[in-house]
């Protein structure tokens, strides 16, 4: 991608931050938990068999069907991704961004992977699971690296699909920035990424697909194109690049819900109807109208969501199981409990993990890189 044009368009933040710095948006904190907890009632609701034997719909029968549409979660992160990445990373060298990436996803990640093996080796389960068995210590390792899909090694956790997305869209994020970019040229990439990703499908396997990521990157280009209007509402053609991203995200998601095989009918319709929702949602964050919510506790939410996310499926379907087949307990206790249980987990990642890890990794890539 080329910036070379100036952008001459005037940009006008909706509040001022200091230089260099992107201002904290406390309501996306909150969003990102709530993401994760859909995430989770919709792996503990629907993605498995509570026994090993009888079907979502019969511990939960009233929740099931709403917890279905928990899966959204995973498309609202990209979103979120799609604009925090690149509002935080605006006016940074690629080496910092790099760091900051690296200090952010690294720590609460080794831990989660290594927490997550040694409860599925102690409380073993098996039966009714949208997993294989665990990885062997090897594959234990490369998990660690994060690169185990393109690694061709079995995940420790499910989730971790989505964290292979993620890095991708670093990468391209860091090209942008190296580009030294124009909100004019990053507007120009986000719209021809997008057209890629449109006719991709049609040549479903290509190698190329591995950059283009069809199946989410509208809602990364959405993000991105939430960045650049929060810079300058005036500009119709980001208004414009918004509505695609939009109606290829309903078609996208569409599919998605048709995908899913609960073992009972799922509607179709509500699936595009939240996804609105988000876009609408993330469209009055992007534009400034929440900046003023300063609820510091939504800070910690934000910080627990990731910790929560990754160690909640195989942990999460562990501790349900073998305390079901000890007590008997109602399916909805056994969730909520283990979901409590989890976010007091997370928020110990947090506090005694990341936050005295991420210092010392950031400062450490910085100094490694001007080595």
């Amino acid at each position: 991608m080329t910036t070379a044009v100036l952008d001459r368009a005037p940009t006008t933040p909706p509040v001022s931050s200091p230089p260099g710095r992107a201002p904290r948006l406390y309501v996306l904190d909150g969003l990102r938990l709530i993401c994760a907890l859909a995430v989770a009632g919709y792996h503990f609701g629907d993605s498995w068999r509570l026994d090993g034997v009888r079907p979502p719909a019969y511990f939960l029968p009233d929740a099931a069907p709403v917890l279905i549409y928990g899966f959204l979660g995973v498309e609202t992160f990209f979103l979120i991704s799609g604009f925090v990445i690149l509002m935080s990373g605006w006016g940074r060298t690629v080496r910092e961004f790099a760091a900051s990436r690296v200090a952010r996803l690294y720590p609460a990640f080794w831990v989660c992977v290594l927490t997550t093996t040694a409860v599925a080796a102690v409380l073993p389960i098996s039966g009714g699971l949208p997993f294989p068995p665990l990885p062997d210590g090897w594959g234990v390792l490369v998990n660690l690296t994060m690169l185990a899909e393109p690694l061709n090694t079995p995940l420790v956790d499910t989730v971790y699909w989505t964290l292979w997305i993620e890095l991708r869209f670093y990468l391209i994020a860091a090209c942008i920035l190296a580009a030294k970019p124009t909100d004019r040229g990053v507007k120009i990439f986000a719209a021809v990424w997008l057209a890629v990703a449109v006719v991709m499908p049609v040549f479903r396997g290509a190698a190329l697909d591995e950059v283009v990521m069809s199946d989410f990157a509208p809602y990364f280009i959405a993000g991105i194109t939430l960045f650049l209007l929060r810079r300058n509402r005036s500009d119709p053609w980001l208004w414009v690049l918004l509505l695609a991203t939009w109606l290829v995200s309903l078609q996208r998601v569409y599919g998605r819900t048709l995908e899913l095989k609960p073992g009972f009918e799922v509607p179709v319709w509500p699936a595009p109807v939240l996804l609105t929702g988000v876009y609408l949602l993330m469209l009055v964050i992007a534009l400034g109208y929440t900046d003023r919510v300063r609820m510091r506790w939504l800070a910690i939410a934000g910080a627990i969501s990731y910790p929560f996310y990754l160690l909640h499926p195989r942990i999460g379907y562990s501790v349900i199981r073998n305390v079901y087949e000890e007590t008997n307990l109602p399916a909805s206790i056994l969730i909520g409990g283990t979901v409590l249980g989890l976010l007091a987990a997370a928020w110990l990642v947090h506090r005694f993990v990341e936050r005295p890890l991420a210092p010392l990794i950031r400062g450490f890539v910085l100094d490694r890189r001007r080595q």
